[in-house]
């Protein structure tokens, strides 16, 4: 299990959200505003090898600032918000490990095939990863779209993650229902991707405490990687950071040679 880390872009400034609140034509509920540029966090998780986290461009004006990111780290980000198949080669050339897809290939509440099966064949799925970032209805959680307001027909389950595992190199899911909320993370979501998934799987949603990373690790089997953003100090947040640096060294220790 690894700590994923994140920087969020909103018009070109590393900020945190409500998740549920990013609604066109209003101003989202937002955690935190950084003065500092996306590229000194990329730098600083370079320095501290956290590799594996994601740049999220969270609506326009964020492409010049996503690639000062990924060029501060080069091959240790993924790049997601808006990714095409136009587009998703100049992240890659601009240092992204992996590019990130939703909408692109989730349209009309359906998975688009054939869209994803020219990314996959495009940028190949190693570098690929989906974003099944998901709200529950009905007992049951099913990817959203379009700023997560939209409900798709596509549940995320088992039978969803083993079909579209062929098609690239790992999962993200944001539990949106509690992203940003710092109101702990839904555990049987966590508890879903770890049993479900034959990918890696990054979650991300609700995390408020040190605890949440080893919480995760049980209820995901290991399985699952987490993502904490909003509680962390760095981001106006209570978590310290150097904590969670130091919790990845031990994780990392354990490690089989």
């Amino acid at each position: 299990m690894r700590f994923r880390p994140c920087i969020d872009l909103r018009g070109g400034q590393v900020v945190q959200i409500v998740g549920g609140t990013l609604v066109h034509g209003r101003q989202p509920a937002t955690n935190f505003t950084s003065d500092r540029s996306p590229a000194v966090y990329a730098r600083m998780y370079r320095d501290d090898a956290l590799p594996g986290g994601h740049v999220i461009a969270l609506g326009p004006g964020n492409h010049d600032a996503a690639l000062t990111a990924l060029g501060a780290f080069p091959g240790g980000m993924q790049m997601g918000g808006g990714v095409t198949l136009e587009n998703a080669a100049v992240y890659l050339e601009a240092g992204a490990s992996h590019v990130i897809v939703t909408s692109y290939v989730f349209r009309d509440g359906r998975v688009d095939m054939a869209r994803l099966e020219q990314l996959a064949t495009a940028v190949g799925t190693h570098r690929l990863v989906l974003d099944l970032s998901c709200r529950q209805r009905s007992g049951a959680y099913w990817v959203v779209t379009d700023r997560w307001q939209r409900f798709t027909e596509v549940r995320v389950d088992r039978d969803t993650l083993e079909r579209l595992a062929a098609y690239c190199d790992e999962f993200l899911v944001h539990g949106v229902d509690v992203e940003g909320k710092r109101a702990g993370i839904e555990a049987d979501l966590v508890r879903l991707l770890g049993d479900g998934s034959p990918l890696p799987v990054t979650y991300a949603g609700g995390a408020k405490t040190l605890d949440d990373l080893e919480q995760v690790k049980a209820l995901g089997g290991g399985r699952v990687d987490l993502t904490i953003a909003s509680a962390l100090d760095i981001f106006g947040g209570n978590v310290p950071y150097r904590d969670v640096v130091a919790w990845q060294r031990r994780e990392e220790s354990l490690w089989p040679t």
